[in-house]
């Protein structure tokens, strides 16, 4: 039973138990999740995790073998889909069109007035730094250029709902900074946005909320607060202020409550982790006394570090199809 237009208790996306197979492959196992509305999610794993098909099944793309599925109130995308952007993991432009008539003509497809696309075109262009393209045939442009130009698409028609497969994929980094621009502005006019990423800096940056998978399983749901909680390494990143790492370790060392001292990934500092139940925040001064320091400061831990912790190497794409191919190998040998 739907309740609501948005669903029941607010959810943008809700799923129950989704679970999806591909011959003998299970590429997603009985997954839950609920996207609140109005939040940001980033969907996170590595690749063959079962990100795109998750995806897919939310666009009613695939049907789920089991499961239930709920989108903006509906029991699928198919009956939401008017309020619904997205942008898929396949980049796709008509190729011979130029940049305002495709814009236009995805615009008038999804329903938006014709009067109103020329300005909204010619803006948003400019918004995302592609002015002066608009006769340009879309073959023209860059990759980078034409994944900017898929992404207006869409948002076009000013959904409620966006849904973006890998946007930051192919971005160089002052665009990869312009699109978590608009997805802020995205998410301040109260649009519900999930998106898949492998950029783990992006999504840290942008999102509210963080669902993980590995191998078709949920490992992680829950704010960037909770996960960071919940993962909180412990420990004080040190800068000494006469760049003598050797002296600064031995005194870090003799601190108490400090558990060990290691070289940090932070060039000229060094990682105190400290004693379970140690107060990180109490023992900044103390370890600011113990040698001369440029800075002390609680360290964070970092979606880069959660994940590490959460993901085998072996669960890597790259890790299986190296593995299959040794097999392979070893059986025609």
């Amino acid at each position: 039973m739907v309740a609501g237009a948005n669903g029941a208790n607010g959810a943008a996306i809700r799923l129950a138990g989704i679970t999806k197979r591909f011959k003998d492959k299970l590429a997603v196992d009985n997954l839950d999740l609920v996207v609140p509305t109005g939040s940001v999610c980033g969907f996170l794993g590595p690749n063959g995790a079962g990100k795109t098909t998750t995806i897919r099944m939310i666009m009613s793309i695939f049907n789920p073998d089991a499961g239930d599925i709920e989108v903006l109130g509906r029991r699928s995308a198919i009956e939401s889909k008017d309020r619904i952007g997205y942008l898929p993991e396949e980049r796709g432009v008509y190729r011979k069109m130029k940049v305002k008539d495709f814009l236009t003509y995805i615009g008038v497809l999804k329903g938006v007035d014709r009067g109103q696309l020329a300005k909204w075109i010619d803006e948003w262009l400019e918004k995302v730094e592609l002015p002066g393209v608009q006769k340009k045939k879309c073959e023209e442009l860059s990759k980078g250029m034409q994944q900017k130009v898929q992404f207006l698409a869409a948002i076009i028609h000013d959904p409620e709902l966006v849904i973006l497969d890998e946007p930051f994929s192919g971005l160089d980094p002052v665009n990869a900074r312009l699109l978590r621009r608009l997805i802020d502005e995205l998410h301040a006019q109260g649009k519900t946005i999930i998106f898949s990423t492998h950029v783990l800096h992006s999504a840290e940056q942008v999102c509210e909320r963080i669902f993980m998978i590995n191998n078709g399983q949920k490992i992680l749901d829950g704010t960037i607060d909770e996960i960071r909680t919940q993962y909180d390494p412990k420990s004080l990143i040190v800068e000494p202020a006469n760049g003598s790492l050797a002296e600064a370790r031995s005194a870090l060392g003799a601190v108490r409550g400090v558990h060990s001292v290691h070289d940090s990934t932070f060039v000229g500092c060094l990682e105190a982790q400290l004693d379970e139940g140690v107060d990180a925040s109490e023992l900044v001064s103390t370890v600011a006394a113990a040698t001369p320091v440029r800075r002390v400061e609680i360290r964070r831990a970092t979606l880069e570090d959660i994940f590490v912790h959460l993901v085998d190497p072996g669960d890597s794409e790259d890790s299986i199809r190296a593995s299959l191919s040794d097999t392979t190998h070893q059986g025609g040998a």
